[in-house]
């Protein structure tokens, strides 16, 4: 990811459903989930729900794939790597306080 990319990404992230949408859809792996479940597992209506997978998908953290007449939304794992690749490399330069909070060591960012 570049810096551009991580920008736009954390901007979709600094709001609380978008950050709940993205944990939700954490747990529920490569399955992803329906707007609908999205949203009633986060206390958001459909709609809503459809906005901010909408934020999350141009921002590049989540994918849509259509099956019949569902929207089948996924977290983008590599893309959210990339993300955190780029703040502990580039932003944090591997700083080992950094790297040890998030149990990673340089070698695995």
């Amino acid at each position: 990811m570049n810096e551009g990319q991580v920008i736009e990404a954390l901007g979709a992230l600094a709001q609380e459903t978008r950050l709940r949408i993205l944990t939700f859809l954490v747990t529920k792996g490569s399955d992803g989930a329906s707007a609908g479940e999205i949203g009633e597992a986060v206390d958001a209506a459909s709609s809503r729900a459809s906005f901010h997978l909408s934020t999350l998908a141009k921002a590049g953290l989540v994918t849509a794939e259509r099956r019949s007449r569902n929207i089948i939304y996924r977290v983008d794992f590599d893309a959210m790597g990339g993300m955190m690749g780029y703040l502990i490399k580039d932003c944090c330069n591997n700083h080992q306080g950094v790297l040890a909070c998030c149990g990673a060591s340089s070698k695995a960012c």
